[in-house]
């Protein structure tokens, strides 16, 4: 294993505070969502950065590395391109499915749209080994993966997050990227001790921190990245700076980012503050771990991971019933958070469709819609396909938005398509409601 770069404190790159980033004094470094870079076409933004001779890494959402399927080659060479096209020293994804169904459940294949968490079972755990083994060997950087947030618990798990963390080190020498808000989420939820996790996990492995802020409702803490940092995640950050010397840093603020654009640059002083302070003079830096080559998964253990997955996700997106031991009101909260993150990303992916149809009239016709159509493609596809059902249901009777619709639709399906049936039949919807408009 290559040694670690040492990366400093840094924030998330978002479009929305991009001039604020580059303005902000002592950034070392910067953290931009890999799938929403072209590497042809990157920010100026970015570019700017890279040029004074700040860091930036991709950080993958969509790999799906503890899926019952193996990575998918077009999206790891994706990833692999913009690492290369940024220059970076690693690139970072999750330990979470977000897909599930296919030829292997002979279901149809279910997008989640957002982070699931896996089950730490022995079968969990060996698919996840070779599949970040697939990952790391199809990528020009080394690879770090996050622990994620969770609303619920797997039924009948064999090992605590440190033991599984730990494990999945020992067997593949991945590195790790530790989110302490997600460490406080958990703490929340499900009840485990951020403490005992660190405990237990390879804190030598660590590549970087991730620190950012959620909220509490009716028991439950979201993890919003839209929120000021809270105590109790600085208090685990600094617990975890007491063990261990981080090799970087860094913010996440995805969303409702504060006016005074000062705030952030103070959370990042704190964050700053807070490693040097609770890390004492004799803390050891991480350090390069070992690692060992494990045998092939058979197809039986990817079979049955595949269909324990493909169970809850159905509960969770397609109505299906819930996966006997799991908590009913947990999966609930969890199902209203995925519609919700659903029509969210696809408003901002497509902001004409909350203009035309008018936000809260945008967001009841999408979440119905959700609720009959669970999403089997990315954003972009979902969005097309809210406003295919929305012409063919005829169901936008004001005639000034149904025009509208029907020409965002139609410019934006594109000629290629219309020999597929469903798409004939929403052309022919649009060209009713342009007669009718």
């Amino acid at each position: 294993m290559q040694h670690l770069a040492q990366l400093g404190t840094g924030i998330g790159w978002r479009p929305e505070i991009a001039g604020v980033v580059e303005a902000m004094p002592g950034i070392d470094w910067v953290e931009a969502v890999a799938e929403n870079l072209c590497p042809g076409h990157l920010p100026d933004s970015l570019l700017r950065l890279r040029e004074r001779g700040v860091t930036v890494v991709p950080h993958g959402v969509s790999l799906g590395l503890g899926g019952a399927e193996r990575p998918d080659e077009h999206r790891l060479a994706d990833l692999a391109a913009r690492a290369e096209a940024l220059g970076s020293p690693l690139v970072t994804e999750h330990i979470a499915f977000v897909r599930a169904g296919g030829e292997r459940t002979a279901s149809p294949l279910l997008e989640a749209g957002h982070l699931l968490p896996v089950p730490r079972t022995r079968d969990a755990l060996d698919v996840l080994c070779e599949n970040v083994r697939i990952a790391r060997d199809a990528l020009p950087v080394p690879l770090a993966v996050e622990n994620i947030a969770a609303l619920f618990g797997w039924p009948g798990e064999e090992m605590s997050e440190g033991q599984f963390l730990y494990e999945l080190v020992e067997r593949t020498g991945v590195r790790l990227l530790i989110d302490v808000a997600n460490l406080h989420t958990n703490h929340v939820n499900r009840g485990e001790d951020p403490a005992k996790a660190l405990d237990e996990l390879p804190v030598e492995a660590i590549a970087y921190v991730h620190v950012a802020g959620g909220f509490e409702r009716d028991g439950v803490w979201h993890d919003s990245h839209a929120h000021p940092v809270p105590r109790p995640v600085l208090d685990i950050l600094a617990e975890l700076a007491s063990r261990v010397t981080p090799p970087g840093v860094l913010l996440e603020r995805d969303e409702d980012f504060p006016d005074d654009e000062r705030e952030l640059e103070r959370e990042v002083a704190t964050i700053r503050e807070t490693v040097a302070a609770a890390t004492p003079p004799a803390a050891r830096p991480a350090v390069p771990t070992t690692h060992v080559h494990d045998k092939p998964v058979e197809e039986p253990v990817r079979g049955r991971v595949a269909l324990a997955q493909t169970a809850l996700l159905s509960s969770l997106v397609a109505g299906a019933p819930v996966p006997e031991g799991f908590d009913h009101a947990r999966l609930a909260v969890q199902s209203r958070a995925l519609a919700g993150k659903r029509a969210d990303v696809v408003a901002k992916v497509a902001p004409e469709l909350p203009e035309i149809l008018g936000g809260s009239a945008y967001r009841t016709a999408f979440l119905e819609y959700a609720q009959r159509r669970p999403m089997t493609g990315g954003y972009r596809r979902d969005a097309l396909d809210f406003a295919e059902d929305l012409l063919i249901g005829q169901r936008v009777h004001e005639p000034a938005a149904r025009k509208r619709l029907t020409g965002w639709w139609l410019e934006r399906s594109g000629p290629a398509p219309l020999a597929g049936r469903p798409v004939a039949r929403a052309l022919r919807a649009a060209r009713f409601a342009l007669r009718r408009g």
